[in-house]
């Protein structure tokens, strides 16, 4: 069976080497997880689970592979069989009946009681009030009602009252393509860190006070400056139009941002990039700065994320005067060029799925001005932006 969770992680491509496999089974072997389910979950996700963007994987495994019963020492070896627990259908019962249904006992009387009847118990059960079943008053099984009991093999939840859930999956959200969320995204941007020692010498140096004390033969406490993230980021986020879509989601991405980087820059703009850009929205026609301000500014190491979902007409990229707004003299183009050469680190955020860029010809025209730099707004297609950021 562990073979089998081991090689199940494997096809589910998380990524589990043998060395923390036999860790575990050591672990097993020690007592560590001490015979229970839940404990075994833990040590099992601890020892295996390296990053957090793969604790849904091993949910999803951790589940299919154990089935919830097959662990739980407490409750015997034996295994309820899945035709017993496939509904037939939901037991409607009137409050009369409800308040006849009275609890076991408590924890202890109830998992006992379990214990009891999966040893006794030959066969799938339908709406009773005893065996392990559906649709009944039983405090074991699915789709029916007690205040204190079991759920075991129901899809969802219904009336609240269950002491004990079995297959719950605890962990959502951190697949490679699941939504974004600022956590999720926070995860991602964390792979652009280039960290330096910047600062007063105010934080404890444990290898130096161990090493100093050592040689002195007494205390000798050593300080360092604070390790700080130097990477310095400068991004211009489209707004309005097709734009409002995608609000949630970039909101999120800026909120990420501004937590993640202490030097972060960013200014706005709509469609394209042309000769200005703005801070305040509100103030957007009175308070321009020029482009090439910005460009003079900010020095060349800063690395460059585009947020845009590029969908416009091409001719607002391709031709001076083709914006929707203004008559710009110079073409989008023209911007985005400048852009690219004098940052070696420049990329497009797209919140636009990436198999519907093809349909919009300006996303392919915006995808050739950044060198093919272009990324999804999903997990995934962040970390691959934060990896060319960091080349």
């Amino acid at each position: 069976m562990f073979t089998t969770f081991f090689y199940e992680l494997k096809s589910a491509r998380v990524p589990v080497t043998l060395k923390e496999y036999l860790t575990l089974m050591e672990a097993m072997k020690a007592g560590v997880a001490d015979d229970r389910v839940e404990n075994f979950y833990y040590l099992s996700r601890s020892t295996l689970v390296k990053d957090e963007r793969h604790l849904d994987k091993f949910d999803q495994v951790f589940g299919h592979v154990f089935k919830g019963l097959e662990l739980m020492s407490e409750t015997s070896t034996a295994q309820i069989p899945e035709e017993w627990l496939r509904s037939m259908g939901e037991r409607f019962m009137s409050e009369e009946d409800k308040e006849k249904v009275e609890a076991l006992g408590g924890w202890d009387k109830i998992m006992e009681e379990l214990k009891k009847r999966l040893d006794e118990q030959k066969g799938r059960h339908q709406g009773g009030s005893k065996w392990i079943g559906t649709g009944g008053t039983s405090p074991f099984g699915a789709d029916g009602y007690n205040p204190a009991g079991v759920r075991i093999g129901q899809a969802k939840n219904r009336n609240n009252r269950a002491i004990k859930v079995w297959d719950k999956r605890e962990f959502k959200d951190f697949d490679d393509q699941v939504e974004l969320g600022t956590r999720n995204i926070k995860v991602a941007l964390r792979r652009l860190r280039k960290f330096v020692r910047q600062g007063a010498q105010d934080e404890l140096d444990l290898d130096g006070t161990i090493k100093g004390t050592a040689h002195k033969g007494y205390l000798d406490i050593h300080l360092r400056p604070e390790r700080r993230n130097a990477v310095k980021v400068l991004m211009f986020f489209d707004v309005g139009g097709s734009m409002d879509w995608h609000i949630k989601g970039v909101e999120e991405l800026f909120s990420a941002a501004r937590s993640e980087f202490k030097h972060l820059e960013f200014f706005y703009f709509h469609n394209c990039l042309y000769e200005s850009v703005w801070k305040d929205n509100a103030r957007r026609w009175t308070e321009k700065t020029p482009t090439w301000d910005v460009l003079h500014k900010y020095p060349a190491d800063y690395k460059v994320v585009f947020v845009g979902d590029a969908s416009m007409s091409p001719y607002e990229i391709t031709v001076a005067g083709g914006s929707v707004e203004h008559m710009n003299e110079e073409a989008g183009a023209q911007w985005m060029r400048r852009v690219t050469d004098i940052y070696e680190h420049a990329i497009w955020l797209n919140p636009t799925p990436e198999d519907q860029w093809a349909w919009t010809p300006s996303i392919k025209v915006i995808q050739t001005l950044v060198n093919g730099r272009m990324y999804p707004l999903t997990i995934e297609g962040l970390e691959r932006a934060m990896r060319e950021l960091m080349r």
